[in-house]
């Protein structure tokens, strides 16, 4: 049996020669939904962008193992194939191409041939409607004109339609009114209720607790200056709400 959860260890990164990861330790589990908080620039992103293969994040030491496999050495399609999922903090715009047309496409090159034209719009249909998106959005494209909200319900449905094994969410609440933040957070929760989500592991990267509001994380760790410093339950983003970081900085200085 291989090791199940999506596992980092000692992870060190850079970033045009100047290191940003010092050594990250972290775990996702299967079915389980973590929450990465920390104050800007403090290395969130770099995390989800080394461990999903961007290739100007520099690996310069550790580990990424999905379900035992090291995916390091995976060019960034073969991570997704394998069933890692990364929504963006600001999803690019492409005009001409339309949504139901990259769903399919991206679909395919996850899991070519495994459902043919009608059964996918059926599917495509049936997330939609779990989602609560209206069917119109199939015609649109991608993401040209879109709301910020609009946008992260759009990357909501791709994680539906992929479902993958585990799902970085890249700061997914940036930028959202309160009324979109309400959309996202409700669509996390009815994809992790779902058949095909239920299993999914979920690392949500978040620099404020608001969307913990509507998705409660079984763990919280908190990221200053390229480390996890705190780690602990839900009720450690209510503290930072209440306290925000500096306090947690303070403590992490006196423990180095």
């Amino acid at each position: 049996m291989p090791d199940h959860g999506l596992r980092i260890t000692n992870l060190r990164c850079q970033v045009a020669g100047k290191e940003i990861l010092k050594g990250i330790d972290l775990a996702v589990e299967p079915g389980k939904i973590h929450a990465l908080m920390g104050p800007n620039g403090s290395g969130k992103s770099t995390l989800a962008f080394s461990v999903t293969g961007h290739p100007q994040y520099q690996v310069t030491g550790g580990s990424v193992e999905l379900d035992g496999e090291d995916i390091l050495v995976l060019p960034p399609d073969k991570r997704a194939r394998a069933g890692l999922f990364l929504s963006f903090q600001y999803p690019a715009a492409i005009p001409g191409v339309k949504v139901a047309n990259f769903l399919h496409a991206a679909r395919q090159a996850e899991r070519p041939g495994d459902l043919p034209p009608a059964k996918f719009r059926a599917l495509l249909l049936e997330k939609m409607e779990q989602l609560g998106i209206d069917p119109s959005f199939m015609g649109r494209y991608l993401n040209d004109g879109f709301s910020g909200g609009e946008k992260k319900r759009l990357e909501m449905l791709q994680l539906a339609v992929l479902a993958p094994k585990y799902a970085i969410l890249d700061e997914t609440d940036s930028g959202l009114d309160i009324d979109a933040l309400k959309d996202v957070g409700t669509s996390i929760a009815a994809l992790r209720a779902s058949e095909e989500g239920r299993n999914t592991g979920f690392l949500i990267i978040t620099h404020y607790p608001r969307i913990l509001s509507y998705v409660v994380p079984d763990v919280v760790h908190v990221m200053i200056d390229g480390r996890i410093v705190k780690t602990g339950g839900h009720d450690l983003a209510h503290r930072i709400e209440r306290e925000g970081y500096d306090k947690l900085r303070e403590e992490s200085a006196v423990v180095a």
